[in-house]
């Protein structure tokens, strides 16, 4: 039977900023155990597709030995689709072509303060919609900067500055998580289409681990979190 829905981790092992940033260990284990935690723990997820061009992040991911393992996929992904250049849809579309499931959940390993409730959520909410993605709430004034070198408010009135309690801000894409239908996928090429919903998570899953800085915040916040 053609699985509902699918988690696609892709973890490349090439990362400049951070090297092998993906199984480097964060609060206590792999960068990618935190999200491969989450997507096994989320009853309606069949099976988490692991997409790797390295030896070394196999390895680490065969040694992921918790509840639900037997989930895990480990599959190739192709050096086309795992180069500094290469978008993220060219290994969407990759795995698409060559798997059957009705529909895929996109998760970034580079967001560890992803939950099993988040995800649960979003796949229970998705029916609404065509396609999902993970967002953040953001109370901030948004500047821009005019032709003229000067700058204009882009979501308040200065003249009528709202309080904090009293101002509705807007949301963030955090890139967590996404989620569409293979069907889609394969037709439009794009991680999202149609009527688009999301799923709101916690303030901190604002930062995605892209530099050193962020590996230290979000270390912090994992430790916080667990103790």
């Amino acid at each position: 039977m053609k699985d509902k829905f699918v988690a696609f981790i892709p973890v490349r092992g090439g990362s400049k900023s951070i090297p092998l940033k993906n199984i480097k260990e964060l609060a206590g284990q792999p960068l990618v155990y935190w999200t491969i935690d989450a997507a096994v723990n989320t009853p309606q997820i069949d099976k988490v597709y692991i997409s790797t061009d390295s030896d070394d992040i196999r390895r680490v991911v065969a040694e992921y030995d918790k509840e639900n393992k037997d989930k895990i996929v480990v599959i190739d992904r192709s050096p086309e689709t795992a180069t500094d250049t290469a978008s993220t849809e060219s290994a969407m579309l990759e795995f698409a072509n060559n798997y059957e499931f009705e529909n895929i959940i996109l998760i970034q390993a580079t967001s560890p303060l992803l939950t099993a409730k988040d995800l649960e959520e979003a796949v229970n909410n998705y029916p609404k919609f065509d396609s999902m993605l993970s967002v953040v709430p953001q109370k901030r004034f948004v500047w821009k900067y005019k032709e003229d070198g000067s700058v204009s408010p882009q979501n308040y009135d200065f003249n009528n500055r709202p309080r904090r309690q009293n101002f509705d801000g807007f949301l963030v894409e955090n890139g967590a998580f996404y989620i569409t239908s293979r069907e889609k996928l394969l037709e439009t090429g794009c991680r999202m289409y149609g009527k688009v919903g999301c799923q709101e998570m916690n303030e901190n899953s604002y930062y995605e681990i892209d530099e050193p800085s962020d590996w230290e915040i979000i270390e912090q916040i994992l430790k916080i979190n667990c103790s």
